[in-house]
């Protein structure tokens, strides 16, 4: 029997589900040792028994002889030898990977600097080169190598963190697995000898793995997959075209325009986002009041202000402010809304609250606190 001929429709839709990059799936951890490179491996080994043609590009043991028994059950692609300086050195094969083109690459430790010769300098490069040949990726990072917070990391624990990877990097995941274990088992696991030999447990518990250390580093590494996670929802809301109601994590705006509240009304969006444990948002609508330099001046310290704070800055225009803030925040599922209120008399009072009813209307399943500084 012939094969069915397709319709033009048939093809393009065709077209449109066939893969245009590999997938990248990263396993996050707060410390070395939670288990990160052991679900890597165990996820790779369950893909082959499904089937699919899968490699390990880099696997670091670190000597543990678990991870060492769980690598020995897949391919791996022979490391690449280049000599710096005298001596020789082992990395990761990116052509090598490319010219064998498996359908899933194992990739440890992402925030790795490859050694001066290599084809990039940094193994996420490498990485984004994979999935730019449709191969999915699977790989792992610690959350002091993220960039926009090791800083914080650095604070912490008075270590510098050199290796980095750019926040936009993990941005691209299409999905981030936390490897999580509690610092408790961690630490029963350093003294065990499982993650470092015993001789430097001790050392290492009296410094990085100080039990404050890990709990605030385990914090951080939860938000970050509780953003990883917000953000796929909102790419599913969007797509399925749902209400703004499809909301899981908290996110706070403060509306400000270029007065002398605007600070204050900032200061109090950052107190309610850390009590909720929400992203800060910061909305200014361009107006023509701005333009003077006395307004620009006081708009671009409270938006540095803002910045300093960790928010993210969004800067609108429309002519029907309560519309165009309205919209943003009903697009982006923001829960928590603060506007400034001061106090009014006759038409502009009026004005006011009629911008507040429009500004329900759009937006209702925000919680809206108006904030009144007085007039002296």
């Amino acid at each position: 029997m012939n094969e069915e001929r397709k319709s033009p429709e048939d093809w393009l839709l065709a077209s449109e589900t066939e893969k245009q990059r590999g997938r990248f799936k990263v396993f996050l951890g707060y410390a070395p040792g939670v288990g990160k490179t052991f679900s890597m491996l165990s996820e790779g080994i369950r893909r082959r028994s499904r089937g699919e043609d899968v490699v390990i590009g880099i696997v670091e043991t670190h000597g543990r002889k678990g991870i060492g028994e769980l690598a020995a059950k897949l391919e791996h692609v022979p490391r690449r030898e280049i000599d710096y300086k005298g001596t020789v050195f082992t990395e990761m094969d990116v052509d090598g990977i490319l010219a064998r083109m498996p359908q899933v690459a194992l990739i440890d430790e992402l925030a790795h600097t490859n050694i001066e010769g290599s084809r990039f300098s940094k193994r996420y490069e490498d990485v984004l080169l994979l999935l730019d040949h449709k191969i999915d990726v699977l790989s792992t990072i610690n959350i002091q190598h993220v960039e926009s917070l090791a800083p914080r990391v650095q604070a912490l624990t008075g270590i510098s963190i050199r290796e980095l990877v750019p926040d936009w990097v993990l941005d691209r995941a299409d999905e981030i697995v936390i490897s999580d274990l509690t610092p408790e088992a961690l630490v029963t696991r350093m003294r065990r000898g499982d993650i470092y030999p015993v001789e430097r447990a001790e050392r290492s518990l009296s410094n990085f793995f100080r039990r404050g250390n890990l709990i605030a580093l385990r914090e951080m590494a939860l938000q970050r997959v509780t953003r990883a996670v917000d953000r796929t929802l909102d790419e599913y809301v969007k797509r399925k075209r749902l209400g703004p109601h499809w909301t899981v994590a908290e996110k706070v705006a403060v509306c400000i325009s270029s007065n002398t509240q605007a600070r204050d009304l900032i200061a109090r969006g950052a107190r309610l986002a850390e009590a909720l444990s929400a992203e800060l948002y910061v909305l200014h609508v361009a107006s023509d009041r701005d333009k003077s330099l006395e307004r620009k001046r006081m708009l671009e310290s409270s938006l540095q202000f803002a910045r300093n704070l960790g928010a993210n800055i969004v800067e609108l225009s429309g002519k029907d402010t309560a519309r165009t803030t309205a919209s943003y925040i009903r697009e982006h599922r923001i829960t928590q809304a603060i506007i400034g209120r001061s106090a009014l008399q006759g038409l502009r009072k009026y004005l006011y609250y009629l911008a507040i009813q429009k500004f329900m209307s759009e937006a209702p399943h925000v919680d809206l606190h108006i904030v009144t500084k007085e007039t002296h």
